[in-house]
């Protein structure tokens, strides 16, 4: 390319942090008001089948406790899905995800693996039903986004030195790092340790360098960035996209208005 153009997150930002409880554990109340407290997102994966049972969530309480993040699915009665028939998968994803989507009011397009496994035959059946991102639980230990969102790969578990990897997040000098934290919320009851998830949540919250995302908001706007049509030499960029995007250009960030096709008009390096 003529011209140095790298990827941002919405308004400029160049990193984003992203956070994935799984199972609807009845501390997942505590956990969405620690969140909401510091205006931090995060996506709940659930299993409809279970809901009102066993310490889980009611159904009835799910959309307004849920407010502002991520309903998404997680299969109806937790299975090894890779352990069941296609057909007992396709029952499983997608009872989950009618009865999530009567309950959260939208569409549910995205999912956690139950165990955090899976295999190349459950990864198309997600496909097929439009499932389009599920996590798995292989943690990367790195800033990322994942080259294929149906195996995204975390980049740790809350107890895996998160205060340290916080900070490490906080100094990457990487422009579209994405920071990817996943758990159980009971983990925090049955460890006593909720003044990690507080802590955590006090050191990286307000900070104008971080788009604080759900799941799914990740994935669009990737997918988004993806669909942009550049000219050969990278001097035209169209955005087709019903979102607005940005990109730096030579250290620069620059909005992409949907539908605008823009000329990046910025001079040749000497």
């Amino acid at each position: 390319m003529r011209r140095n153009v790298r990827f941002l997150f919405p308004e400029g930002k160049p990193r984003a942090l992203t956070l994935s409880y799984d199972d609807g554990n009845v501390a997942d109340r505590r956990l969405a008001g620690i969140l909401n407290k510091h205006k931090i997102k995060g996506s709940f994966h659930l299993n409809a089948g279970t809901l009102g049972k066993n310490n889980v969530i009611a159904p009835e309480e799910i959309a307004e406790l849920f407010q502002g993040h991520e309903i998404s699915c997680h299969s109806f009665t937790h299975p090894f899905l890779e352990r069941i028939s296609r057909t007992e998968v396709v029952r499983e994803m997608l009872e989950d995800r009618l009865e999530l989507e009567k309950l959260a009011g939208y569409p549910v397009r995205g999912m956690s693996y139950p165990f955090g496994t899976y295999s190349q035959e459950v990864i198309e059946v997600l496909k097929s039903l439009d499932i389009v991102y599920a996590r798995t639980v292989q943690s990367t230990g790195k800033f990322v986004l994942p080259e294929n969102f149906l195996e995204w790969h975390p980049t740790c578990h809350h107890k895996d030195n998160l205060l340290e990897r916080t900070a490490q997040f906080k100094k990457t000098p990487y422009s579209f790092s994405l920071f990817y934290v996943w758990g159980h919320s009971y983990e925090f009851d049955r460890e006593n340790n909720w003044g990690l998830i507080e802590d955590f949540c006090a050191e990286i919250a307000g900070d104008e360098t971080i788009w604080y995302a759900t799941n799914i908001e990740i994935y669009d706007y990737s997918a988004a960035l993806k669909r942009l049509e550049f000219s050969a030499d990278s001097s035209l960029v169209k955005n087709p996209n019903s979102m607005p995007v940005w990109l730096s250009v030579n250290g620069s960030p620059v909005k992409v208005l949907p539908g605008e096709l823009k000329t990046l008009n910025i001079p040749e390096p000497a």
